[in-house]
């Protein structure tokens, strides 16, 4: 359980770090540095592509693309419900923030699914080689 929370604040970290609505983010530093492109900036960019892939690539391979539809469903209509009982006011700042963590769930997932999996089903998978 603790590797799948670890997962989830990456994530988190990773896709707030490369926006969110509060202005403290890639984009928004990328935005208001233009046209002065700095080391700091382009190394900061690689580092969140680098993140991308491997969550990206990760959730892909693990969920395949209809366990992505089917994670988005589970994840858009919790969170859907979650407004709808009232435990969340619909601003827009605040439907922001639910799509980011929607997004980070999903991404979490992804990572943990052959995790995940196991607990479920007691079944270990294996990786086909890829060469």
């Amino acid at each position: 359980m603790l590797g799948i929370l670890i997962r989830f604040l990456a994530a988190l970290v990773l896709v707030f770090a490369t926006w969110n609505p509060s202005g403290w983010s890639f984009v928004h530093w990328l935005l208001s540095s233009l046209p002065n492109v700095t080391a700091g900036l382009v190394f900061a960019g690689v580092v969140l592509v680098i993140g991308w892939f491997l969550f990206l690539h990760a959730t892909l391979e693990s969920l395949g693309l209809f366990g992505i539809i089917l994670a988005l469903a589970f994840f858009g209509t919790l969170t859907w419900l979650v407004f709808d009982l009232g435990w969340l006011s619909a601003g827009q700042e605040v439907l922001n923030y639910a799509v980011l963590v929607v997004a980070a769930a999903i991404l979490a997932v992804g990572m943990a699914w052959s995790h995940i999996w196991r607990r479920l089903s007691g079944r270990v998978e294996v990786e086909d080689d890829h060469q």
